[in-house]
Protein backbone atom coordinates (compact mmCIF):
# COMPACT_ATOMS: atom_id res chain seq x y z
CA UNK A 1 0.00 0.00 0.00
CA UNK A 2 1.30 3.51 -0.91
CA UNK A 3 2.09 5.58 2.02
CA UNK A 4 -0.40 8.78 2.34
CA UNK A 5 1.62 11.78 2.00
CA UNK A 6 0.80 14.22 4.68
CA UNK A 7 0.43 17.74 3.26
CA UNK A 8 1.07 21.10 6.26
CA UNK A 9 -0.95 23.89 5.51
CA UNK A 10 -0.03 27.51 7.22
CA UNK A 11 0.73 30.88 7.14
CA UNK A 12 3.93 32.44 6.97
CA UNK A 13 5.43 35.62 6.91
CA UNK A 14 8.04 35.98 3.70
CA UNK A 15 11.12 37.17 5.73
CA UNK A 16 13.79 39.14 4.01
CA UNK A 17 17.64 37.65 4.89
CA UNK A 18 19.58 40.22 6.79
CA UNK A 19 22.41 39.55 4.19
CA UNK A 20 22.83 40.01 1.61
CA UNK A 21 21.33 43.45 2.01
CA UNK A 22 20.29 43.54 -1.65
CA UNK A 23 19.18 39.79 -1.68
CA UNK A 24 16.18 39.32 -4.36
CA UNK A 25 15.09 36.51 -2.71
CA UNK A 26 12.97 35.45 1.11
CA UNK A 27 12.66 32.75 3.12
CA UNK A 28 10.43 31.30 5.57
CA UNK A 29 10.75 29.23 8.82
CA UNK A 30 8.16 26.07 8.89
CA UNK A 31 6.24 26.11 11.77
CA UNK A 32 7.69 23.21 14.06
CA UNK A 33 4.53 21.26 13.35
CA UNK A 34 4.88 21.16 9.72
CA UNK A 35 9.02 20.56 10.12
CA UNK A 36 7.55 17.48 12.06
CA UNK A 37 5.87 15.65 8.95
CA UNK A 38 9.23 15.77 7.04
CA UNK A 39 11.25 12.18 7.57
CA UNK A 40 14.37 14.13 8.90
CA UNK A 41 15.65 17.35 10.44
CA UNK A 42 18.51 17.47 8.05
CA UNK A 43 18.27 18.91 4.37
CA UNK A 44 15.76 17.26 2.50
CA UNK A 45 13.11 18.22 -0.19
CA UNK A 46 9.53 19.21 -0.24
CA UNK A 47 7.01 20.26 -3.01
CA UNK A 48 3.65 22.59 -2.63
CA UNK A 49 1.88 25.45 -3.03
CA UNK A 50 2.80 29.21 -1.98
CA UNK A 51 0.06 31.28 -2.81
CA UNK A 52 -1.36 28.70 -4.94
CA UNK A 53 1.86 28.62 -7.17
CA UNK A 54 3.74 25.58 -7.67
CA UNK A 55 6.80 24.97 -4.99
CA UNK A 56 9.57 22.76 -5.01
CA UNK A 57 12.54 22.98 -2.83
CA UNK A 58 15.14 21.99 -0.76
CA UNK A 59 14.14 22.46 2.91
CA UNK A 60 17.65 23.16 5.23
CA UNK A 61 17.77 22.76 8.65
CA UNK A 62 17.39 25.85 10.98
CA UNK A 63 19.65 24.23 14.00
CA UNK A 64 16.66 23.85 16.42
CA UNK A 65 15.33 21.03 15.09
CA UNK A 66 13.12 22.47 11.93
CA UNK A 67 13.39 23.95 8.64
CA UNK A 68 13.30 27.21 6.30
CA UNK A 69 13.67 26.79 2.78
CA UNK A 70 14.40 29.76 0.31
CA UNK A 71 11.53 31.66 -1.97
CA UNK A 72 13.11 33.22 -5.18
CA UNK A 73 12.36 36.26 -7.05
CA UNK A 74 10.09 34.62 -9.37
CA UNK A 75 8.12 32.49 -7.30
CA UNK A 76 7.62 35.40 -5.00
CA UNK A 77 6.19 37.57 -8.15
CA UNK A 78 4.13 34.33 -8.79
CA UNK A 79 2.93 34.34 -5.69
CA UNK A 80 2.19 38.06 -5.68
CA UNK A 81 4.51 38.10 -2.14
CA UNK A 82 6.83 40.26 -1.15
CA UNK A 83 9.29 40.63 2.11
CA UNK A 84 6.55 41.05 4.78
CA UNK A 85 3.65 39.72 3.20
CA UNK A 86 1.46 36.41 4.45
CA UNK A 87 1.69 33.93 2.49
CA UNK A 88 -0.37 30.48 2.08
CA UNK A 89 2.14 27.62 2.27
CA UNK A 90 1.04 24.17 1.28
CA UNK A 91 4.39 21.80 1.98
CA UNK A 92 4.74 17.94 1.70
CA UNK A 93 7.65 15.40 1.81
CA UNK A 94 8.52 14.60 -2.06
CA UNK A 95 7.81 10.81 -2.99
CA UNK A 96 10.82 10.48 -3.50
CA UNK A 97 14.42 12.39 -2.38
CA UNK A 98 16.11 13.56 -5.72
CA UNK A 99 19.71 12.53 -6.52
CA UNK A 100 21.76 15.65 -5.07
CA UNK A 101 24.11 17.45 -7.58
CA UNK A 102 28.01 16.33 -7.15
CA UNK A 103 30.37 19.39 -6.51
CA UNK A 104 32.77 19.37 -9.18
CA UNK A 105 35.54 18.84 -6.26
CA UNK A 106 34.21 16.13 -5.02
CA UNK A 107 34.06 14.30 -8.49
CA UNK A 108 36.99 14.95 -9.65
CA UNK A 109 38.22 13.66 -6.06
CA UNK A 110 36.20 10.77 -6.36
CA UNK A 111 37.03 9.59 -9.80
CA UNK A 112 41.03 9.46 -8.65
CA UNK A 113 39.75 7.25 -6.20
CA UNK A 114 38.39 3.94 -7.55
CA UNK A 115 37.55 2.26 -3.98
CA UNK A 116 35.94 5.89 -2.83
CA UNK A 117 33.77 5.73 -5.47
CA UNK A 118 32.76 2.31 -5.42
CA UNK A 119 31.22 2.92 -1.51
CA UNK A 120 29.69 6.26 -2.34
CA UNK A 121 28.07 4.52 -5.48
CA UNK A 122 26.65 1.88 -2.84
CA UNK A 123 25.33 4.58 -0.39
CA UNK A 124 21.85 5.79 -0.40
CA UNK A 125 20.67 9.66 -1.57
CA UNK A 126 19.97 10.49 1.87
CA UNK A 127 23.71 9.39 2.86
CA UNK A 128 25.15 11.12 -0.54
CA UNK A 129 22.89 14.39 0.58
CA UNK A 130 24.81 14.17 3.96
CA UNK A 131 27.81 13.79 2.81
CA UNK A 132 27.27 16.68 0.14
CA UNK A 133 25.69 18.90 2.71
CA UNK A 134 28.83 18.16 5.21
CA UNK A 135 31.36 19.00 2.53
CA UNK A 136 29.57 22.22 1.34
CA UNK A 137 28.98 23.63 5.02
CA UNK A 138 32.63 24.30 5.31
CA UNK A 139 32.80 27.79 5.64
CA UNK A 140 36.15 27.85 4.42
CA UNK A 141 38.04 26.86 1.15
CA UNK A 142 40.56 24.85 3.31
CA UNK A 143 38.54 23.36 4.86
CA UNK A 144 36.69 22.13 2.26
CA UNK A 145 39.94 20.58 0.41
CA UNK A 146 40.27 18.53 3.99
CA UNK A 147 36.67 17.26 3.91
CA UNK A 148 37.03 16.41 0.24
CA UNK A 149 40.30 14.35 1.26
CA UNK A 150 38.49 13.06 4.38
CA UNK A 151 35.64 11.52 2.25
CA UNK A 152 37.21 9.85 -0.30
CA UNK A 153 39.35 8.16 2.73
CA UNK A 154 36.26 7.66 4.54
CA UNK A 155 34.86 6.41 1.80
CA UNK A 156 37.95 4.12 0.47
CA UNK A 157 37.82 2.73 3.90
CA UNK A 158 34.34 1.25 3.33
CA UNK A 159 32.46 4.27 5.68
CA UNK A 160 28.94 4.87 4.07
CA UNK A 161 27.84 7.54 6.32
CA UNK A 162 29.79 10.99 7.40
CA UNK A 163 30.84 10.53 10.83
CA UNK A 164 30.19 13.10 13.61
CA UNK A 165 28.25 15.17 11.37
CA UNK A 166 24.89 16.98 13.03
CA UNK A 167 22.75 17.37 9.61
CA UNK A 168 20.45 19.44 11.93
CA UNK A 169 22.68 21.48 13.55
CA UNK A 170 20.69 21.03 16.61
CA UNK A 171 23.88 19.88 18.80
CA UNK A 172 26.63 21.67 17.09
CA UNK A 173 24.59 24.73 16.17
CA UNK A 174 26.12 24.57 13.18
CA UNK A 175 23.09 25.53 10.85
CA UNK A 176 20.36 28.53 11.25
CA UNK A 177 17.86 30.55 9.21
CA UNK A 178 19.45 33.42 7.59
CA UNK A 179 19.19 36.45 10.11
CA UNK A 180 16.42 38.63 9.36
CA UNK A 181 16.55 41.91 7.81
CA UNK A 182 15.97 44.75 10.38
CA UNK A 183 12.62 46.60 8.64
CA UNK A 184 12.68 49.76 10.57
Amino acid sequence: MAKKKSVSRFEARLLRPAQPRNASWAFVVLPEEASAQFPRRGRTTAEGTINGQPLHATLEPDGRLSHWFKVDAALCKAAGATAGDLVVVEIAPVAREPEPKLPPDLRQALEGAPEALATWEGTTTLARVDWIHWLTSAKQSATRAKRVADACGMLASGKRRVCCFDSSGYYSKGFAAPEVADES
